[in-house]
C-alpha cells in the first residue's frame, strides 16, 4: 500500500461519520506502511484531507498507540501548525493519549524526550489560552494535569488560566475546569 492508497480511501469519507471514520482507520491499522503519510497529510493544513486525515488518526492511534513511537517528532514538531478546529480537537485527544500512555507504557516513556513533551505542553497551554472549542480546551487541561504532576509549575500555570477563564467560557468549560481545579 501506498499514499495514493490512503488518499483514496481518505476521499471515501463522505462525512464526519464513525462508520467512515472507522473503515478508514482500520485501512491504516492493516497497512502501518502508510502511517507516516497520514500524519504528513494531517500537517497540510486547512484542506478536507488534513481534517479527515486528522480524524483517521485520532482512532489509529486509540487503537494502536504505538503505531507513532518512530513518528513522535515529526508529530511534536508539527502540532504547532494545525489551525483548523475540526483537526484540533484529535491532536488533543491523541496529545492526551500520548500524556496518559506516558505514565503506564515503557515504550512510550522511553521514546518521548523532554523537548517532545515541551512541545505537546507548550501547544497545549497555547490551546488553552487562545479562542477554541471546549473539546480542544478540555484535552488541553487533561493533558496539562498530568504532566504537572511531575512538573509543578504546570500545575501553577494551569490553576491561574482556569480560576481567570472559568467564569467565563462556556458551560462546558466551567464543568471540566471546575474538576481539574478540584483535583489540583
Amino acid at each position: 500500500m501506498n499514499k495514493n492508497d490512503l488518499l483514496k480511501e481518505l476521499c471515501s469519507i463522505k462525512n464526519a461519520k464513525r462508520v467512515y471514520r472507522d473503515r478508514a482507520s482500520n485501512f491504516v491499522i492493516q497497512n502501518p506502511e502508510v502511517f507516516p503519510f497520514l500524519l504528513e497529510l494531517i500537517f497540510k493544513n486547512k484542506t478536507k484531507t488534513s481534517i479527515k486525515a486528522a480524524w483517521v488518526f485520532e482512532l489509529v492511534c486509540f487503537e494502536n498507540l504505538n503505531l507513532m513511537v518512530s513518528h513522535i517528532n515529526l508529530f511534536t514538531n508539527n502540532l504547532r501548525k494545525i489551525t483548523d478546529e475540526s483537526a484540533l480537537r484529535p491532536i488533543a485527544k491523541v496529545c492526551f493519549f500520548i500524556t496518559k500512555a506516558f505514565y503506564i507504557n515503557n515504550e512510550i516513556k522511553l521514546k518521548l524526550t523532554d523537548e517532545n513533551k515541551d512541545q505537546i505542553i507548550e501547544a497545549n497551554f497555547d490551546w488553552l489560552i487562545e479562542d477554541h472549542k471546549v473539546a480542544t480546551q478540555a484535552f488541553a487541561m487533561d493533558t496539562l494535569y498530568l504532566f504537572g504532576k511531575e512538573s509543578d509549575w504546570i500545575h501553577r500555570e494551569l490553576k491561574l488560566i482556569l480560576e481567570k477563564n472559568a467564569g467565563s467560557g462556556s458551560a462546558g468549560y466551567q464543568a471540566h475546569a471546575r474538576k481539574i481545579l478540584k483535583d489540583l
